[in-house]
């Protein structure tokens, strides 16, 4: 019998944007508690602070820095740390986004596009020229299902992941003969902070399986972390049993 291959995340140098919160937040815990040395970037202070504490508490241990990734110096910033803090970069995990509404109604799309798309691209292009050295690395994007459903009163926020979509096509063609890996991970909806509905909302649709955990998409991050250099996951779409899209 064949024995099963996994790709260990012991010393893996991870960075996560977006990892004080929801999907993030649950991909850093995870990650940390399997080995790997990460380095969280949030906005906010308070919720960086809350989210080291917990990976502390677990008796593992992360790096932290606060910046908004839309601002192309706060990205600097991010990546002087990972090279400080981190000696370089194995694993880039793409996640900080907005929700936002229709063109008409949302008041800051501007910013919405250079947090979901820009500052996607922008922290791409800085571990890439990392990984380019080392000859090896893994592109992780979290997208959504909505790049495809493309609900009524969401254009911008899907303007932003289908963007995500077609840049991750395209890209891994670039940088496969590279070494390195890309991968799309497209959930559906997810309880998070981004949400709309109250958190009691939210427990409800999860326990009517209409409503994912953050957990669950952080145990795909794993999973597509865990596969062997011969095999890459391009595009994992994951959504709750109950919703019907």
């Amino acid at each position: 019998m064949n024995t099963i291959e996994l790709t260990s995340l012991e010393g893996k140098r991870i960075l996560i944007t977006g990892g004080t919160t929801g999907i993030g937040r649950a991909t850093a815990v995870l990650l940390a508690a399997q080995g790997a040395n990460v380095l969280i970037v949030g906005r906010h202070e308070s919720e960086l602070k809350e989210t080291l504490q917990t990976i502390q508490e677990s008796g593992h241990s992360a790096h932290g820095c606060v910046a908004d990734v839309s601002m192309p110096r706060a990205i600097e910033l991010v990546f002087k740390k990972v090279d400080s803090q981190l000696g370089g970069i194995d694993v880039l995990i793409n996640n900080a986004a907005l929700a936002a509404s229709g063109i008409m109604e949302e008041e800051n799309w501007r910013y919405v596009i250079e947090t979901n798309l820009m500052g996607y691209l922008a922290c791409s292009r800085e571990a890439i020229k990392r990984m380019k050295e080392t000859g090896a690395g893994h592109l992780v994007y979290i997208g959504s299902m909505s790049a495809d459903v493309r609900e009524e009163g969401s254009s911008v926020y899907v303007a932003t992941k289908a963007g995500i979509q077609g840049f991750t096509e395209s890209l891994r063609k670039e940088v496969n003969p590279l070494g390195i890996k890309v991968s799309l991970i497209e959930p559906g909806a997810v309880a998070t902070p981004m949400q709309p509905a109250s958190e009691e909302e939210q427990k409800q649709k999860q326990q009517e399986l209409e409503m994912l955990h953050a957990d669950d998409i952080a145990q795909a991050v794993g999973f597509v972390l865990s596969q062997p250099l011969r095999s890459d996951i391009v595009n994992l779409q994951i959504r709750p049993h109950l919703q019907l899209i």
